[in-house]
Parts: structure tokens; sequence; C-alpha cells
């Protein structure tokens, strides 16, 4: 009888032992790779900051965690690069601790193993430094208490009147933050046109889709753009900010405002890389009802040796996944990136400084667009419609924002080798 309870007694704290609780396993989790959002003051739909605030939501956490809905990074884990300075994704072993938990009901376990709550940046704060300019909306966009989403462009004119080079770039809103979604800001050079479909004031107008070069986005937990030394980006005199938000309604009318932050080079200064932004997409597009798998396919040829910074595919409500793929002089091609695409997260991914694919002189760039018109896409309004190129958010768009450098040469062939070598010593220590 005696050996019998050793037994169980070892057993039953085997059991404890592997036994996945919210206050040892799963707090810490939400505190690194959810909390930023979903926390009170944000806009997301429930706070995962307490045992109390998170246990109703097991279940539906487990299906987002799973199906790498939840946190939004969207990027395919079995092609092309895998290191992205603003990856937000939970490892295979977050997500089956996660799993665990849930499918064992959920224990909150002891609380004295409940980590200290995290404290989160001040969301006024500039991460960039002091900016040397900041330009913000002249008048609040009031969100009213009940309505759709909506995605207001709004052009603003900061008053340049020279050429300058940016070093950092951060958006920073200052009114609304509970009813923003994100913000996405384009450069508008003077010679590009506009079209305005209405006025907040004198100054600024709801612009009719999308307007100029990306510049920078915001969403929780996004901080500052530093470009890399000896780079930046050139705003040229007279050039206007285009703002583009994703806005919802709250249940309380809301007036919203954002500052944005550019850190610039000193007067004078030109870098040795100048970064820019542009995209490889299409301007026909032809989906027909019920189509599910409509596949699009942009190129653009690099006419020097370039350092590919970022990767951001874009579409509408029915666009489905994109890939970006390179193909070589050689007649090699290689698979850079691939993404899902859901309508309400316009990610931006960030190749990491060392995984920035390094592509040569000629190399061209092939984007591969999906879109799906049927019942199975999520946001889809009306899947009897045939759907068409165009500007609203009701028809389609089919491109990648891309952001990169042109290089020299000589550039070119030490960074490549610098690469390579360090490629060697890290498979060498292993």
């Amino acid at each position: 009888m005696r050996l019998t309870s050793v037994v169980i007694a070892i057993a039953a704290a085997s059991a404890a032992q592997a036994q996945v609780t919210f206050t040892k396993d799963v707090a810490p989790i939400l505190q690194e790779r959810c909390q930023i959002c979903h926390r009170a003051g944000t806009f997301a739909p429930m706070s995962l900051v307490t045992y109390e605030q998170a246990r109703p939501w097991a279940k539906s956490i487990k299906q987002k965690v799973v199906a790498r809905e939840m946190p939004p990074w969207f990027i395919d884990k079995n092609i092309g690069v895998q290191h992205f300075s603003n990856d937000v994704s939970l490892t295979d072993q977050e997500i089956a601790t996660i799993v665990k938990w849930v499918d064992n009901g959920a224990p909150e376990g002891n609380k004295a193993d409940m980590p200290p709550p995290r404290q989160f940046p001040d969301g006024q704060a500039w991460q960039i430094g002091k900016p040397d300019l900041i330009v913000t909306l002249p008048k609040d966009v009031v969100v009213k208490a009940k309505g759709p989403d909506w995605w207001p462009d709004i052009l603003v004119d900061p008053g340049l009147t020279e050429d300058r080079y940016i070093q950092a770039v951060q958006i920073i809103p200052t009114k609304g933050n509970a009813v923003i979604h994100h913000i996405r800001t384009s450069i508008v050079e003077p010679q590009a046109g506009t079209r305005h479909s209405g006025q907040l004031d004198g100054n600024v107008a709801l612009e009719v889709g999308e307007q100029g070069v990306f510049l920078n986005e915001y969403a929780i937990g996004k901080g500052g753009d530093v470009f890399r030394e000896g780079s930046g980006r050139l705003i040229k005199e007279g050039t206007k900010i285009n703002f583009q938000f994703h806005l919802h309604s709250s249940g309380t009318e809301t007036p919203t405002n954002v500052s944005l932050g550019l850190k610039l080079y000193p007067k004078g200064y030109v870098p040795n890389h100048a970064i820019t932004s542009l995209t490889v997409g299409v301007n026909e597009i032809d989906l027909r009802p019920h189509e599910a798998n409509v596949r699009s396919d942009a190129y653009m040829p690099l006419i020097k040796p370039a350092r590919l910074l970022s990767f951001q595919p874009h579409m509408h409500n029915r666009g489905k996944a994109e890939c970006l793929e390179a193909i070589y002089p050689s007649g090699k091609t290689e698979m850079l990136s691939c993404a899902r695409f859901l309508f309400n997260w316009h990610l931006n991914y960030v190749y990491d400084e060392d995984a920035a694919p390094l592509l040569p002189a000629g190399t061209m760039l092939h984007s591969i667009m999906w879109h799906d018109n049927s019942t199975e896409s999520k946001f889809n309004p009306d899947p009897d419609a045939q759907i068409t190129w165009g500007e609203r958010t009701i028809d389609e768009m089919g491109s990648a924002w891309l952001s990169y450098y042109y290089m020299s040469d000589e550039d070119f062939k030490k960074e490549t080798e610098a690469r390579k070598a360090k490629q060697r010593t890290l498979t060498s220590a292993r």
C-alpha cells in the first residue's frame, strides 16, 4: 500500500509539473505578443491582461493562434526569407503551449507564478528622437459613434521649402487612439495629381483612393522607422503628405488626430543610398462572380544592384495572398516572400539587416497575386458581382509595395561577400 501511495504521489506530482497554466506559461506569451493591442484603451475587442479577462476567450484564442491569424503576421513560414525586424508572430512552441492550456481546461494555476504586469511605452513618446518636422491634421477627423469602417485619405501640406533627406520617421496618434486601426502615410510630390472628393477645411482634402509613394505606417505596437546608416528618403520641396486612415466606430463620437514626425539629415547632406518605395502591380483585374483563385502577375527589372528592405502586399476586400519572386540574370528563380492577405491588416514586412535580399543588376522582381471572389472570402461584400481594378474599397487592386535602394557594384560585392562570410561562420559554429 505504501509503495502504491508513493507511485500515485509521484504520478500526481509529475502531472502537476507538466500542467500548462495561465499564470506560469500563458501569461508571459500574452504579455510579450498580445497585450500591446489587447488591453484597455486600444482598438482590440477584449483585454487579455488578467486571467479573468482571458479565460472566457480561451477557445477563440486557440482558434486564432492555430490559424496564425493572431498576432497578425501572415508570412508563409515555409517559403523564402524568415527573418524580419518587425516579426510579431508566435513560435510553434508558443502555439503548442496555448493549445495545451486550452485543451486541458484553461486552468489559472498558482497566482504566485503570475509575472508582474507589463509596462507599455508611452504612446506619445518619440522613439526616433526629437523630430525636425512634425506634421498634423489642421482639423480633427470626427468618427461617428456608430457606422461602418472608414478609410479616409487626408492630404496635408507641411510647407516644405527645400529638398531634404529623411533619416527616421514615426507616426503617433494624438487623439482617438481607440478608433484607429492603422494609419498609412505617403509622399505626394508636387507634380503628382490628386482628385478631391471633399474638404475638411481649406488645407485638408478627403481623397478618393491612395495617393503618392509609401512613407510609413502605424499600427498598435509599431514604433518609428530609422533608416540604415548612410541611407534615407528624399522629400522634395512642395511635397504634401497623404494620411490614409482605417477608422472604426467605438460607440462614442470620437475626434481623431495624429502627428507625423520626420527626423532629417543636416541641410545639404546626401546619403550614399537613396531609399525608393514603389509598387510592382497590375492595373487590370477581372474577377468574375464566385471565382475563388484568380491570379495576376507583375514584373519590375532592377537596373542596378539593390538591397530589398521591405515587402508589403496590397489588395482590397477580395485579396487572398501574394508572393514576391526574384528572377536572376542567370535564369535562376528564388521565392523571396509569400504572405496571406487579410484586408483588416495592411502589414509591411521589414527584412532583418542580415536577411534583406541582395539582388544583382538585371534581376526581375515578379509579384504574384491571388484574389478570391467566392463566398469563402471573409471580407467579400458581394460574391455575385464582377469586380475590376479601381481605387474604391469595393473595387480591387493588386500590387506589392517595395522599399529598396540601389548600390554601386563595389558596395554590392562587399556586402555580398560579408554576408557569405557571416553565413559560413554561423554554419561552422553549429
